[in-house]
């Protein structure tokens, strides 16, 4: 029988107030300084920030199983994060990051 797990993917998009605030609240490390905008994003990311600047995404009704972030991909203009609650590969099909289907929509 298969195993039904949950995935989530989460794009954040640089270059805009939000990103730029979660940082100023959060960064108390002053080596962090030296950082781009992405590489801040991530580290806040991989800190567990991300229930602190997103909990209404992160807090799924329904959903006890508890996710967590398994990778971190960098793209032009977002960064992306996959949730799991094990690490999985992501149906491309379903996916949100637009690297992903791009490559279709140019065929049709």
């Amino acid at each position: 029988m298969a195993t039904i797990s949950s995935q989530q993917e989460i794009l954040l998009m640089t270059g805009t107030s939000f990103s730029a605030r979660a940082f100023c609240e959060n960064d108390n490390n002053i080596g962090n300084k030296n950082l781009s905008e992405k590489e801040r994003l991530e580290e806040a990311c991989w800190n567990g920030l991300l229930h602190d600047m997103l909990p209404e995404i992160c807090s799924q009704a329904g959903n006890t199983n508890k996710m967590y972030l398994w990778q971190i991909k960098e793209a032009d203009s977002f960064i992306e994060l996959e949730l799991s609650e094990f690490p999985e590969v992501a149906d491309r099909f379903f996916s949100i990051d637009p690297y992903n289907f791009i490559t279709e929509k140019i065929f049709n």
